[in-house]
């Protein structure tokens, strides 16, 4: 009883200009928070906003008419993106989904196989290869993107969906969430019960740990697809037949001939506008899975 009335004294509102003081004095930081992030949407939306207003004007209103006047021909630049080449660009949406859906998947179950393994057992050398894995986050893809080629043109697998979707199955940074997830989220006396009732190894991962790992296995999912979707050097160097492009590559391509051809200027734009409604519809449908227990982890860790 004393506790809930000591409990129920300090959450009693207090009066006076010390309250107040305090009050004020926390207002001051919030209003900074919040204008520093409006700012920060505003830098990261005004991109996304000129393409949505762009990608509605006609090749002549492009350069002629103000950045942020909308037009009406947005279903026409559609029809005539969708009508270029046969519906080559629809090809190199199907690709991206398939680079971005097959390789994200991929990558999350071997992220998750290999942080469960480095959280949860002990084998010689466990701190060498978790000390890898973070090293490996600090290198910056470009680096390997040339070794990368020419250890998949000695098995004549270049020019083929294998060159881009082999690389994209290890994410040392995805390998690292799931190592910090899983080690705040599956307790080690939920795998040990399983094994007293005779559940194997790969039994308890699957069963028991992966409904736990949900939500760090989405964020790892979601972090990969998007860096596959958006990925350009990659699939630019592996790949020679503009049919196997992601839109990466084939709209860089279809800029670089609007230099001659200034029609195409707004087939880019248009065709950028499509390419982020996969990744919209995508965050929209897989944020329930979120939660704040993979920041909570890294705390705990």
């Amino acid at each position: 009883m004393s506790t809930i009335a000591t409990a129920s004294a300090s959450a009693t509102p207090t009066t006076g200009p010390s309250r107040t003081a305090r009050r004020g004095a926390g207002e001051r930081p919030s209003w900074l928070a919040t204008g520093l992030l409006m700012l920060g949407a505003l830098y990261c939306l005004t991109p996304v906003a000129w393409v949505l207003v762009a990608s509605t004007k006609s090749g002549a209103e492009l350069f002629s008419t103000f950045t942020f006047t909308p037009s009406t021909h947005l279903f026409d630049n559609i029809a005539e993106l969708s009508g270029y080449r046969d519906g080559l660009f629809w090809r190199w949406m199907l690709n991206t989904a398939l680079y971005a859906g097959v390789g994200a998947l991929a990558s999350t179950l071997v992220s998750a196989l290999a942080g469960f393994a480095l959280a949860k057992y002990w084998f010689p050398g466990k701190r060498v290869v978790f000390n890898l894995l973070l090293a490996g986050v600090l290198v910056p893809g470009v680096v390997l993107a040339v070794p990368q080629y020419l250890l998949l043109a000695q098995v004549e697998l270049t020019n083929t969906y294998w060159s881009v979707l082999l690389p994209s199955i290890l994410s040392p940074y995805g390998i690292y969430l799931a190592r910090i997830y899983t080690a705040a989220a599956v307790p080690d006396d939920v795998i040990e019960m399983a094994r007293t009732e005779g559940a194997h190894d790969l039994r308890i991962f699957r069963v028991v740990a992966m409904p736990m790992m949900l939500p760090g296995l989405v964020t790892i999912f979601l972090f990969q697809f998007v860096a596959i979707w958006n990925n350009f050097l990659l699939p630019f160097i592996m790949l020679g037949d503009d049919r196997l492009f992601p839109l990466t590559v084939g709209l860089s391509g279809l800029l670089n001939q609007g230099a001659s051809q200034p029609a195409l200027y707004t087939l880019v734009v248009t065709g950028a506008l499509l390419s982020i409604i996969p990744l919209i519809a995508l965050f929209l449908t897989l944020q329930r899975y979120w939660r704040v227990d993979l920041a909570a982890g890294a705390t705990k860790n």
